[in-house]
């Protein structure tokens, strides 16, 4: 056991992040995810919802802040809606990071995925809750390090 650290993220995803270095992406996937759009290391979170792991992991992910956006998201195929839990990822990203979204076709966001550094499998059953996030950097000021 560790102080402070969520019980929602698993040792083996804590070392995943800390592994990780700047420009680096995870998934995270949904209930429905094909495990062939999976890249990297796969690391199980059966029963958690996408919400509940993202408040986690972003108390401690710092996200690229050089990049054109910082989370892609699944766009729908035309006729389906846009998820209701895309607005909780915004502000729960928000509330750690300024952020800008990308939205990428499904077989665009599946290839993107496939070279993640890890893909976390969850129990999420939103359909297109799938959310790709791009590892920062911890900016230094003269106060010390931010974040």
């Amino acid at each position: 056991m560790l102080k402070g650290i969520p019980p929602i993220l698993s040792p083996d995803l804590l070392k995943v992040l800390a592994e990780m270095g700047h420009g680096d992406e995870i998934t995270i996937a949904d209930a429905h995810y094909p495990l062939s759009g999976a890249g990297g290391q796969i690391i199980r979170a059966d029963g958690h919802r996408i919400c509940d792991l993202l408040e986690a992991i972003m108390r401690y992910f710092p996200l690229d802040q050089y990049h054109e956006w910082q989370y892609a998201l699944m766009e729908p195929v035309a006729g389906d809606t846009a998820p209701v839990v895309w607005q909780a990822y915004g502000e729960i990203i928000g509330r750690h990071d300024p952020a800008e979204e990308a939205l990428l076709e499904r077989f665009e966001f599946y290839r993107r995925a496939s070279h993640s550094h890890a893909t976390i499998m969850t129990s999420e059953t939103a359909q297109y809750a799938n959310i790709i996030l791009k590892k920062g950097v911890i900016v230094n000021s003269p106060e010390g390090p931010k974040g």
